[in-house]
């Protein structure tokens, strides 16, 4: 059963309700317009009663059926799966697949290990068509402080393709979820996580083109963090022993008089950090890092130190890794894999979704807690 993250919209067409499937454009085109297609339509009849019927595959609308699970959860089922299958078998529908979802063909792909990748993506998308569950997803909150306007993004993934990425901005951190997930990294995992505490002075344009010399830099930012960490970490338990000792409410005003200035030194590096977006600088992709899109911009305004999630097939051995998240301009960013030597370009997807505000603050939170576990 596959958890539909992304954003399903229902539109009223007459007597027809019809749920679209949104699908990010052909890999590595993350600028294209997003592509969509129906998975299902409800037909109403008269006296309340309604059919509902499959829209997948090529054979037209067949029985289906949707049941509802609880409240923003329901599920679909084909209940005439044959339709889907074509008469060429798995080898057609394999090359159908290809030319729809990356609009190539197998004899386009020559690499190997990319002809292997692709094929594990069919499969493990291909085995959900007859039964689907749908949970509500809302888009992250945004605040006048946040670096730009959090969102959907488009993203390309290596041999992966394009895939459905969330960015949303949580105090001194920014994290991207995965909406859409492949055999290594399933969706409602935090593919990336910037820290908007540590930006990153990157080395004029002819020294960044040396992947050492931005490996250095980025490995001494990762040192510091994990040192900041421990410190934290000691200065904490400092405070819960000090706190567990004192006899006097004198001691309590103390504690709270260093974690106000533990956030001022946040917010003033947050701060210090959106001053310097405003300008650009020359950017470049150091030799031996790897693009499937060559078309990225030759500026950016600011980078920061962060990490990505890389794993094994089947998300085995899962990792978070040192990386460079940059932001280029207010609709793209992107992401260079240090263990990788990849880089991810991102998209802002301009579709405007009806209804998907989140009600609080907290009920966001809440959202990606679940999408993460449901991953899990």
């Amino acid at each position: 059963m596959l958890c539909a993250l992304l954003p399903i919209p229902l539109q009223v067409d007459g007597l027809f309700i019809i749920g679209w499937m949104y699908l990010p454009p052909h890999d590595p085109h993350v600028d294209d317009p997003m592509r969509f297609k129906p998975l299902f339509r409800i037909h109403l009849m008269e006296r309340k009663s309604a059919t509902v019927e499959c829209m997948y595959g090529h054979k037209g609308p067949h029985n289906g059926h949707i049941q509802i699970v609880k409240k923003d959860e329901f599920s679909t089922k084909c209940n005439q799966t044959d339709h889907h299958r074509m008469s060429g078998g798995r080898q057609e529908e394999f090359r159908t697949w290809l030319r729809e979802e990356w609009g190539r063909t197998l004899e386009d792909i020559f690499h190997e290990h990319m002809q292997e990748l692709i094929l594990m993506k069919f499969i493990y998308t291909s085995q959900y068509d007859n039964c689907l569950t749908y949970r509500r997803i809302y888009l992250p909150p945004s605040s006048p402080e946040d670096l730009i306007k959090p969102g959907l993004f488009k993203g390309t993934y290596g041999s992966h393709g394009l895939e459905i990425v969330m960015l949303s901005f949580h105090g001194r951190k920014a994290k991207g979820t995965k909406i859409t997930g492949d055999p290594n990294i399933p969706a409602g995992q935090q593919t990336v996580e910037i820290d908007l505490a540590h930006p990153l002075q990157l080395p004029d344009i002819e020294n960044l083109r040396d992947f050492s010399e931005l490996s250095r830099i980025v490995l001494e930012v990762q040192e510091q963090v994990r040192r900041e960490e421990q410190e934290e970490e000691q200065r904490q338990e400092e405070e819960d022993c000090s706190q567990q000792a004192a006899s006097s409410p004198a001691a309590q005003p103390l504690g709270g008089g260093e974690g106000a200035e533990g956030e001022q030194t946040a917010a003033g590096a947050e701060r210090a950090a959106q001053d310097k977006a405003a300008a650009s600088q020359p950017f470049v992709l150091p030799m031996g890092v790897i693009s499937r899109n060559e078309d990225y911009p030759r500026t950016c305004r600011i980078c920061f130190y962060g990490t990505g999630l890389i794993a094994g097939h089947g998300f085995t051995s899962p990792e978070r890794t040192p990386g460079v998240f940059v932001l280029f301009d207010d609709d793209r960013f992107g992401f260079i894999w240090l263990e990788l030597k990849s880089f991810s370009l991102y998209s802002r997807i301009k579709v405007s979704f009806q209804n998907a505000e989140a009600p609080s603050r907290e009920a966001f939170d809440e959202m990606l807690k679940n999408i993460q576990s449901l991953a899990t």
